[in-house]
Protein backbone atom coordinates (compact mmCIF):
# COMPACT_ATOMS: atom_id res chain seq x y z
CA UNK A 1 0.00 0.00 0.00
CA UNK A 2 1.01 3.91 -0.91
CA UNK A 3 0.43 6.29 1.47
CA UNK A 4 -0.45 9.62 -0.17
CA UNK A 5 -1.38 13.96 0.47
CA UNK A 6 -4.35 14.72 -1.51
CA UNK A 7 -4.37 18.80 -3.08
CA UNK A 8 -7.03 19.43 -0.71
CA UNK A 9 -5.38 19.76 2.15
CA UNK A 10 -3.46 22.82 0.78
CA UNK A 11 -6.56 24.44 -0.13
CA UNK A 12 -7.33 27.66 -1.33
CA UNK A 13 -3.85 27.51 -2.37
CA UNK A 14 -4.23 26.77 -6.65
CA UNK A 15 -4.29 23.30 -7.63
CA UNK A 16 -1.37 22.86 -9.70
CA UNK A 17 0.57 24.71 -7.04
CA UNK A 18 -0.67 22.83 -4.05
CA UNK A 19 0.64 19.55 -6.53
CA UNK A 20 3.81 20.91 -7.18
CA UNK A 21 4.41 21.36 -3.48
CA UNK A 22 3.54 18.07 -2.42
CA UNK A 23 5.40 16.35 -5.64
CA UNK A 24 8.70 18.62 -5.25
CA UNK A 25 8.61 17.41 -0.78
CA UNK A 26 9.02 13.99 -1.88
CA UNK A 27 5.62 12.28 -1.86
CA UNK A 28 5.08 9.68 -4.61
CA UNK A 29 0.97 9.43 -4.27
CA UNK A 30 -1.41 12.11 -4.96
CA UNK A 31 -4.89 12.89 -5.58
CA UNK A 32 -5.80 15.91 -7.36
CA UNK A 33 -8.88 18.06 -6.05
CA UNK A 34 -10.49 20.45 -8.72
CA UNK A 35 -11.14 23.46 -7.96
CA UNK A 36 -12.57 25.56 -11.06
CA UNK A 37 -13.65 24.67 -14.43
CA UNK A 38 -11.13 26.66 -15.63
CA UNK A 39 -8.40 23.58 -14.72
CA UNK A 40 -10.25 21.37 -16.88
CA UNK A 41 -8.54 22.99 -20.37
CA UNK A 42 -6.60 20.96 -21.95
CA UNK A 43 -3.48 23.25 -21.36
CA UNK A 44 -4.30 23.06 -17.44
CA UNK A 45 -4.21 19.48 -17.50
CA UNK A 46 -0.75 19.16 -19.37
CA UNK A 47 0.74 21.15 -16.86
CA UNK A 48 -0.06 19.13 -14.26
CA UNK A 49 1.18 15.90 -16.12
CA UNK A 50 4.40 17.93 -16.50
CA UNK A 51 4.16 18.15 -13.08
CA UNK A 52 3.63 14.39 -12.54
CA UNK A 53 6.12 13.38 -14.76
CA UNK A 54 8.72 15.64 -13.31
CA UNK A 55 8.86 14.34 -9.83
CA UNK A 56 7.61 10.81 -10.40
CA UNK A 57 4.60 11.30 -8.80
CA UNK A 58 1.68 8.56 -9.10
CA UNK A 59 -2.42 9.81 -9.00
CA UNK A 60 -4.60 7.81 -7.16
CA UNK A 61 -7.80 9.87 -8.19
CA UNK A 62 -9.26 12.55 -9.15
CA UNK A 63 -11.97 14.89 -7.34
CA UNK A 64 -14.22 16.83 -9.36
CA UNK A 65 -15.23 20.62 -8.78
CA UNK A 66 -18.41 20.79 -9.34
CA UNK A 67 -19.49 18.59 -5.24
CA UNK A 68 -21.96 21.33 -4.60
CA UNK A 69 -23.57 21.51 -7.92
CA UNK A 70 -24.07 17.86 -8.29
CA UNK A 71 -27.71 17.61 -6.18
CA UNK A 72 -29.20 20.23 -9.20
CA UNK A 73 -27.20 18.85 -12.25
CA UNK A 74 -27.22 15.38 -11.74
CA UNK A 75 -30.19 14.32 -9.12
CA UNK A 76 -33.12 16.26 -10.32
CA UNK A 77 -35.56 16.15 -12.48
CA UNK A 78 -34.44 18.06 -15.11
CA UNK A 79 -33.12 15.99 -18.29
CA UNK A 80 -31.14 18.49 -19.70
CA UNK A 81 -29.15 19.54 -16.67
CA UNK A 82 -28.75 15.66 -15.92
CA UNK A 83 -26.73 15.66 -19.38
CA UNK A 84 -24.74 18.10 -19.10
CA UNK A 85 -23.74 16.45 -15.52
CA UNK A 86 -22.82 13.66 -17.67
CA UNK A 87 -20.75 15.72 -20.28
CA UNK A 88 -18.97 16.81 -17.48
CA UNK A 89 -18.02 13.62 -16.06
CA UNK A 90 -17.42 12.26 -19.08
CA UNK A 91 -14.80 15.07 -19.11
CA UNK A 92 -13.42 13.66 -15.61
CA UNK A 93 -13.02 10.10 -16.70
CA UNK A 94 -11.04 11.57 -19.89
CA UNK A 95 -8.91 13.82 -17.34
CA UNK A 96 -8.20 10.85 -14.67
CA UNK A 97 -7.15 8.53 -18.41
CA UNK A 98 -4.91 11.32 -19.12
CA UNK A 99 -3.39 11.72 -15.67
CA UNK A 100 -3.27 7.89 -15.06
CA UNK A 101 -5.48 8.16 -12.09
CA UNK A 102 -7.83 4.90 -11.61
CA UNK A 103 -10.59 6.63 -9.89
CA UNK A 104 -13.21 9.75 -9.78
CA UNK A 105 -14.69 10.80 -6.68
CA UNK A 106 -17.81 11.92 -6.25
CA UNK A 107 -19.56 13.50 -3.25
CA UNK A 108 -23.32 13.02 -4.95
CA UNK A 109 -26.68 14.84 -4.36
CA UNK A 110 -27.90 15.73 -1.28
CA UNK A 111 -31.40 14.09 0.37
CA UNK A 112 -34.38 15.75 -1.69
CA UNK A 113 -38.12 15.43 -2.39
CA UNK A 114 -36.49 14.69 -5.99
CA UNK A 115 -36.23 11.18 -6.16
CA UNK A 116 -35.98 8.55 -3.47
CA UNK A 117 -32.78 6.36 -2.75
CA UNK A 118 -33.15 4.11 -5.16
CA UNK A 119 -33.53 6.40 -8.03
CA UNK A 120 -30.73 8.42 -7.13
CA UNK A 121 -28.59 4.96 -6.51
CA UNK A 122 -30.23 4.37 -10.22
CA UNK A 123 -28.37 7.70 -11.66
CA UNK A 124 -24.91 7.25 -10.03
CA UNK A 125 -25.07 4.24 -12.00
CA UNK A 126 -25.60 5.91 -15.26
CA UNK A 127 -22.77 8.49 -14.55
CA UNK A 128 -20.44 5.15 -14.02
CA UNK A 129 -21.13 4.03 -16.81
CA UNK A 130 -19.47 6.98 -18.49
CA UNK A 131 -17.00 7.49 -16.10
CA UNK A 132 -15.92 3.74 -17.01
CA UNK A 133 -16.06 4.43 -20.97
CA UNK A 134 -12.97 6.57 -20.57
CA UNK A 135 -11.15 4.13 -18.45
CA UNK A 136 -11.67 5.22 -14.95
CA UNK A 137 -13.72 3.93 -12.17
CA UNK A 138 -16.55 6.44 -9.94
CA UNK A 139 -16.40 6.27 -6.72
CA UNK A 140 -18.81 7.20 -3.90
CA UNK A 141 -17.65 9.19 -0.95
CA UNK A 142 -19.56 9.04 2.03
CA UNK A 143 -19.53 12.44 2.56
CA UNK A 144 -21.30 13.82 5.86
CA UNK A 145 -25.03 15.35 4.92
CA UNK A 146 -25.28 13.83 1.16
CA UNK A 147 -26.88 10.78 0.17
CA UNK A 148 -24.41 8.56 0.98
CA UNK A 149 -23.42 10.25 4.42
CA UNK A 150 -24.91 7.67 6.38
CA UNK A 151 -23.91 3.51 7.02
CA UNK A 152 -27.41 2.81 6.38
CA UNK A 153 -27.46 4.44 3.39
CA UNK A 154 -24.12 3.10 1.89
CA UNK A 155 -25.37 -0.55 3.20
CA UNK A 156 -28.74 0.31 0.80
CA UNK A 157 -27.10 1.03 -2.13
CA UNK A 158 -24.00 -1.32 -1.71
CA UNK A 159 -26.95 -4.12 -1.89
CA UNK A 160 -29.72 -2.15 -4.58
CA UNK A 161 -26.52 -1.46 -7.40
CA UNK A 162 -24.36 -4.58 -6.18
CA UNK A 163 -20.76 -5.03 -8.76
CA UNK A 164 -22.00 -1.76 -10.17
CA UNK A 165 -20.65 0.19 -7.36
CA UNK A 166 -17.44 1.07 -5.17
CA UNK A 167 -16.68 3.52 -2.58
CA UNK A 168 -14.20 5.87 -1.27
CA UNK A 169 -14.49 5.80 2.34
CA UNK A 170 -13.31 8.90 4.06
CA UNK A 171 -12.03 8.77 7.80
CA UNK A 172 -13.34 12.18 8.81
CA UNK A 173 -16.47 11.88 7.33
CA UNK A 174 -17.56 8.53 9.30
CA UNK A 175 -16.34 10.08 12.45
CA UNK A 176 -18.57 13.41 11.31
CA UNK A 177 -21.96 11.43 10.46
CA UNK A 178 -21.74 9.56 13.90
CA UNK A 179 -20.31 5.41 13.23
CA UNK A 180 -17.29 3.98 12.79
CA UNK A 181 -15.18 3.68 9.69
CA UNK A 182 -14.90 -0.11 10.86
CA UNK A 183 -18.44 -0.66 10.03
CA UNK A 184 -17.86 0.50 6.76
CA UNK A 185 -14.69 -0.87 6.20
CA UNK A 186 -17.13 -4.59 7.40
CA UNK A 187 -20.10 -3.59 5.54
CA UNK A 188 -18.34 -2.69 2.21
CA UNK A 189 -15.78 -5.20 2.39
CA UNK A 190 -13.17 -4.86 -1.36
CA UNK A 191 -16.00 -2.51 -2.33
CA UNK A 192 -14.08 0.05 -1.05
CA UNK A 193 -11.26 0.85 -3.23
CA UNK A 194 -9.54 4.11 -1.65
CA UNK A 195 -9.11 5.60 1.34
CA UNK A 196 -8.96 9.08 3.15
CA UNK A 197 -7.18 9.64 6.16
CA UNK A 198 -7.42 12.12 9.14
CA UNK A 199 -6.95 11.55 12.88
CA UNK A 200 -9.58 12.44 15.19
CA UNK A 201 -9.59 12.80 19.45
CA UNK A 202 -12.86 13.80 21.44
CA UNK A 203 -12.55 17.57 21.25
CA UNK A 204 -11.59 17.02 17.12
CA UNK A 205 -12.79 15.40 14.30
CA UNK A 206 -10.34 16.52 11.49
CA UNK A 207 -6.49 16.16 12.23
CA UNK A 208 -3.55 15.42 10.62
CA UNK A 209 -2.36 11.84 11.31
CA UNK A 210 -0.74 11.31 14.57
CA UNK A 211 -2.29 14.30 16.46
CA UNK A 212 -4.91 12.14 17.63
CA UNK A 213 -6.06 9.17 19.04
CA UNK A 214 -6.83 6.93 15.58
CA UNK A 215 -4.87 3.73 14.98
CA UNK A 216 -3.99 3.50 12.00
CA UNK A 217 -2.08 0.50 11.68
CA UNK A 218 -5.17 -1.27 13.10
CA UNK A 219 -7.32 0.12 10.73
CA UNK A 220 -5.14 -0.74 7.55
CA UNK A 221 -4.89 -4.08 9.12
CA UNK A 222 -8.85 -4.57 9.20
CA UNK A 223 -9.03 -3.08 5.78
CA UNK A 224 -6.85 -5.47 4.44
CA UNK A 225 -8.50 -8.46 6.49
CA UNK A 226 -11.82 -6.99 4.81
CA UNK A 227 -10.61 -7.13 1.22
CA UNK A 228 -8.86 -3.66 0.83
CA UNK A 229 -6.19 -3.50 -2.02
CA UNK A 230 -5.95 0.17 -2.63
CA UNK A 231 -4.07 2.48 -1.96
CA UNK A 232 -4.86 5.76 0.58
CA UNK A 233 -4.14 9.74 0.72
CA UNK A 234 -4.09 11.99 3.90
CA UNK A 235 -7.01 13.90 3.33
CA UNK A 236 -7.59 17.16 5.64
CA UNK A 237 -8.79 20.59 6.15
CA UNK A 238 -6.18 23.44 6.02
CA UNK A 239 -7.52 24.22 9.51
CA UNK A 240 -5.50 21.04 10.80
CA UNK A 241 -2.20 22.80 10.63
CA UNK A 242 -0.40 25.78 10.08
CA UNK A 243 2.81 25.08 7.68
CA UNK A 244 2.75 22.80 5.08
CA UNK A 245 5.51 21.72 6.23
CA UNK A 246 3.62 19.98 9.35
CA UNK A 247 1.39 18.29 6.33
CA UNK A 248 4.86 16.60 5.08
CA UNK A 249 6.44 15.84 8.91
CA UNK A 250 2.59 13.91 9.44
CA UNK A 251 3.23 12.11 6.19
CA UNK A 252 6.67 10.85 7.23
CA UNK A 253 5.89 9.80 10.57
CA UNK A 254 2.73 7.83 9.34
CA UNK A 255 4.58 6.18 7.28
CA UNK A 256 7.02 5.09 10.09
CA UNK A 257 4.25 4.03 12.60
CA UNK A 258 2.18 2.02 9.37
CA UNK A 259 5.33 0.37 8.14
Amino acid sequence: MKIGISSSCLYPMYTEESFRLIASNGINLSEIFFNANCELEPSFIKQLREIKDQYGVELSSIHPTMSLAESFMLFSNYDRRFNEGMDAYKRYGEIAAELNAKYVIMHGGKPNGTMDNHGYFDRFAKVSEVVSREGATLLQENVVNFRAGSLEALKDMSNYLGDAVNFCLDVKQSIRGGYSPYDVLRALGSKIKHLHLSDNNSRFDCMLPLDGNFDFKKFLCEAADCGYTGDAVIEVYRTAFCEPQELFESHKKLLKNIF
